[in-house]
């Protein structure tokens, strides 16, 4: 993806508000200022009105993109240096594994509303695979948000492809998985952790859109809730998150069931 924004085109989203620079506690800060070593600042652009046509559910929704500034940083310098070394077609090389992240508002957001933390899975967000239950559960997170009075957020980690090992990875997990491995097994066996994934990001924009206020989760995984609260947010309640049941994928939730997860037969057995 190209990540890279013309110097000008920035000022003039700056100018306008639509870009601004977030500490790790969420504040607003000068977008124009350095990075400090060690500062750990995320970038976010919009709002972006976003009509959404879904199965279950028709509505507009305002998106913000989201990105670490010090990533941020390193493709704006890369492109100052492709430009200055000969043109638009060197710019092939800003092509970047850089992970950006999106927020949804969904509705209009008041006290205690409803989130979820969604990570990224091209397989089931986007080929509409039933090895998992991640398409129905985004489907159905926007839904659910979109019919609460309190509206809510919906947060997606593009950065979390298979608990965190990346689209490659996952591939193999899958051929181990039909070789008679469970998901988490198959991790093992590829010398990766049970689940890699970073909610930092994550935690920061909920304290910048939610702030300090509680806000209900839609997770059926406590160590979500526990990393969140670890980040420094509080009042958090969990809410059970099932959907997308079948049978290509009730092994796989039972294997999450055992690891941790709050899913009960019922659940799994619907």
């Amino acid at each position: 993806m190209f990540t890279y924004l013309n110097p000008n085109v920035r000022r003039q989203l700056i100018s306008q508000g639509k870009l601004v620079r977030i500490d790790e506690e969420g504040q607003l800060m000068d977008v124009h200022s350095p990075e400090a070593p060690g500062e750990l600042a995320i970038n976010l652009l919009g709002p972006i009105p976003l009509p959404i046509s879904l199965p279950s559910i028709n509505t507009t929704v305002s998106w913000y993109a989201a990105v670490r500034s010090t990533e941020l940083k390193v493709v704006e310098n890369l492109a100052s240096d492709l430009r200055a070394r000969g043109g638009q077609h060197l710019f092939s090389h800003l092509v970047s594994p850089l992970a950006v992240n999106s927020v949804l508002v969904v509705g209009e957001p008041t006290e205690n509303p409803l989130v979820r933390v969604h990570s990224n899975c091209l397989t089931g967000d986007v080929f509409g695979s039933l090895r998992c239950d991640c398409g129905p559960q985004l489907e159905a997170a926007i839904q659910r948000i979109s019919a609460d009075p309190s509206g809510g957020y919906l947060v997606y980690m593009a950065g979390h492809e298979g608990r965190g090992i990346g689209l490659w990875a996952k591939a193999a997990t899958y051929l181990l998985q039909d070789a008679g491995e469970n998901t988490y097994q198959a991790n093992r066996s590829l010398g990766l952790p049970d689940d890699s994934r970073d909610f930092t990001d994550a935690a920061i924009l909920l304290k910048h859109f939610v702030g300090t206020e509680p806000f209900r989760l839609l997770t059926n995984n406590p160590k979500k809730v526990q990393d969140l609260t670890e980040f420094g947010l509080s009042g958090i309640v969990q809410e059970k998150h099932v959907k997308g049941v079948s049978d290509w994928n009730r092994r796989y939730l039972h294997a999450k069931q055992e690891w941790g997860h709050k899913l009960e037969d019922k659940d799994i057995s619907r």
